[in-house]
Parts: structure tokens; sequence; C-alpha cells
């Protein structure tokens, strides 16, 4: 875990370069589409002119002066498979960004889906050499956290204290300051296939631009779409994109469990292209303007012009009932929403004091999802879009966006992570330092 600490502070780094920039970029790698937004924070209300490095940007509020929006190449399940493929559609994006908003970027930071992400709880105790929590304290009880073997392949993708108890008092944010006589620590730690990482990594590279963070964007939907009270509470965010659906669960503002499950829209529009026979281009528009999941008396009489290029005039005016569409369409989703399901069940989220649950994501405007949702899922259940950003685009306001807009409140306001902290010089080996030194050589 050393050597992602080494790299995760080195990002950080990158991260306080744009900020003293004052423009940061927001990529948003998903499998349907790919998404940038083009951040300037308070403290730099120009740049200057020649573009240097100008004043220590503020962290507290930003504009969003550009956004634009790609359909994504060679992403599949929420993971690069065709490495050239995504490089073009991720430098089409970021330029049209750039030229809506009249600067140049050259600091990124980007969320993803997929990758197989799993949940560890963390814990730890220490006894403090002083009565006042230092940070060296907050390290050094960090770092005593044993990391379970999570197998080879696997990186740690966040790694973020959820709880601190000062001798008998628990639930506190932030400990420093406070006088006690012993410290524990709850952690949450994510990891995720290391290769789906070092293949976003080396495809933002290869546009030229500087990676200044990563994120999971189930985090950062839950940022953006869940309102203060869930995030306390407790509350569920289904992000349902294209090529994936990830499942996060926040308790006391910190998200205490992630998953994702291999399936999203996509899989819809596949079933109704192979149904009706058309092809992937017409199911999407099918699936958009007329799908739903609720079938009344009405679908039966009212008939979808399917259309098509064939030049067969008989195969080109056909039509089907809405009835027959929400037959191919309902089966998916409720796979979907069942395996969504099991990943809560398996987190003990009926333990949680609320049980609300937030569905997002572009897929989850299908009509009458809501409804199905709180039967399967057995929940409160709402839908949600972005929150707490104003200035946005109307293009960019959409529940498809609550990954990017959450990535933006992250950037701005991150929350501490284990690599914030200086690891005690005991916890660190020669062999992990040369690891890191050989991850930067290959990545950076």
């Amino acid at each position: 875990m050393t050597d992602l600490y080494q790299s995760q502070r080195a990002m950080r780094q990158m991260r306080h370069q744009a900020m003293q920039r004052g423009v940061v970029a927001i990529l948003d790698v998903g499998s349907s589409k790919i998404a940038c937004l083009v951040l300037r924070f308070d403290g730099s209300s120009r740049l200057s002119e020649d573009n240097s490095i100008g004043s220590l940007a503020g962290q507290s509020g930003f504009r969003v002066i550009g956004a634009a929006t790609t359909r994504s190449r060679g992403v599949q399940f929420g993971e690069i498979t065709a490495m050239q493929e995504t490089e073009r559609a991720i430098r089409t994006a970021v330029q049209a960004a750039q030229k809506m908003a009249e600067v140049r970027v050259d600091h990124v930071m980007a969320c993803f889906s997929g990758a197989n992400p799993r949940s560890y709880g963390l814990n730890a105790q220490v006894e403090l050499q002083g009565q006042v929590v230092t940070e060296d304290e907050v390290a050094r009880v960090l770092a005593a956290c044993e990391v379970p073997e999570y197998g080879h392949g696997r990186e740690v993708l966040h790694a973020q204290p959820v709880n601190f108890a000062l001798d008998n008092r628990s639930g506190l944010n932030d400990p420093r300051g406070q006088l006690g006589q012993s410290l524990a620590v709850d952690m949450h730690m994510l990891t995720v296939d290391a290769a789906s990482v070092q293949n976003l990594v080396r495809c933002i590279k290869r546009c030229d631009l500087e990676l200044a963070g990563i994120a999971s964007s189930a985090y950062a939907s839950g940022i953006s779409a869940l309102v203060e009270d869930e995030q306390e509470l407790g509350a569920a965010c289904v992000d349902m994109g294209g090529g994936s659906t990830s499942v996060s669960v926040f308790m006391k503002k910190h998200m205490i469990y992630s998953d994702a499950v291999r399936m999203g829209g996509d899989h819809v529009t596949s079933d109704i292209s192979l149904g009706l026979g058309v092809p992937t281009s017409s199911a999407e528009r099918i699936k958009t303007f007329c799908g739903g999941v609720h079938a009344t008396g009405a679908d039966d009489r009212d008939m979808i012009d399917i259309g098509g290029d064939t030049g067969d005039w008989e195969h080109d005016r056909r039509t089907v009932s809405r009835a027959e569409l929400i037959g191919i369409m309902r089966p998916r989703v409720e796979e979907i929403l069942e395996e969504v399901r099991a990943r809560l069940d398996a987190a003990g989220f009926d333990q949680l004091p609320s049980q609300q649950i937030v569905l997002t994501g572009g897929s989850s405007q299908i009509m009458g999802l809501d409804g199905l949702a709180s039967r399967i899922l057995g929940q409160q259940v709402r839908l949600g879009r972005p929150l707490r950003v104003h200035g946005l685009p109307q293009s960019a306001t959409g529940p498809g966006f609550s990954s990017a807009v959450g990535l933006s409140l992250f950037a701005a306001n991150p929350q501490d992570e284990w690599w914030d902290f200086d690891v005690p010089s005991d916890r660190q080996s020669g062999g992990s330092i040369r690891r890191a030194v050989r991850w930067f050589r290959d990545n950076w």
C-alpha cells in the first residue's frame, strides 16, 4: 500500500499546482459518454498574460466555465478496451470544453466506474504520546490499521477515515487539537483492478494531460446526488450508467461501502436491438422516447414506428406496440435492480437508521423506474440529479452528469484520505519506495 501512498501524494501535489493556476478539468470516463467540465476557482479572476502560475486559488468556490460531452469509444463496463479510441474521445471532449472556456487546461481529475470494486473496513487504536491529538498522532493511528491481503493485481483507490474515537467519545470527524489518552479510527478502503487504473492513467498521459486526482464514480455520484440529511443518516446512491451500475452507501457524510454491477442502460438497448431487429442507434432512440417499465391498457393500442433505412418499404414501415417494447425492457431492468439489491443486502444496508435510495445516472431516466425500484428494493426510492453546483450549463444538469459534478465538489473540498498524512518512518520500507519509483517511471 505504501507504493500507492506515494503516487496518491504526487497526484495531490498536482492538484495543488492546478489550484495555484486556478483552472482544472474534470473528466468522467463512462461507457456511453465522456464528459469534461472546466472549473475556475475563486482567487484567480483571470490568468496572467504569459499563462504562468498565478496567485493561490481559494478552495471555497468555483465556476464552471466550460462543458462538453462526446460519445464514448473504446470503453466497456466502465473499463478501457481500446486505448486509441478512448484517447481520441478524451481529446475531443477536452478540446471542446477548452474552446468553450477559452483557456488551456493542463491538469485533469478523472473518475471511472467498473473495475470490480471491493470495500474493506479497517480499524486501529493507539495510545497518545501527549494529551493533545496532533497531525502526527492521526497519521500514526491510520498507519496502524492492518491492511488485509486484497490480492495481486489490485490497487487502493480510496482510503478514508470514517470515524474517530477519542477515549470514550466516538463520532468525531476531526480529532486534531482535542485532548485524550487513546485514539481509535474506523477507515473505509476501496480497491479496484490495477489494470483498469493504469490503463486510464496511461490514456490521460497520452493526451498530454497531467493527472491531478482519480476517484470512483460511485463516490462522486453520491457526493452530488445525495442531500445533506441523506449523507448524514445513511443512504445508498445507485448510479445507473451505460455499461455498469455503481452502488455506494454513505453514512456520517462518508462513503462506507461501494460495489458495481456489470450491467447498465446499454444492455437494455442491446435487448431492444435484438428483440425488434433494429440497429443499436434506432434502439437507443426508441428506448429514450418511448421506453418504460410499466404497461397499461392503453399501451396495447399505442403503436411505435420502428422505421429503418434498408430500402425495403415493407420492412421499413414496421410498427410495434409500446406494451411489446416494455415487455423487452422490463426483464433486464428487473435483473439490474435485483443485482443492486443483492449488493445492498451484502453491505447490511437494512441496518442503517435511514434507508433512502437515490437513483441517478443517465439510465435512471427510464419512465417508471422509481416505482419499479421501490418494489424490488423495498425501500424509499427517489430520482436524483446533481446538487450544490450553480452555473452549470443546461446540458450538464441532468442525472447523467452526477459523477462529473460530484468530482467537481471533490476537487474543491476533498475529504481527508490516508495519504494526506505523513506516514511514520517505521511503516515505510526501501522495497516499497523502489516500487513507487518504478511505478512513477512506468506511468507518469
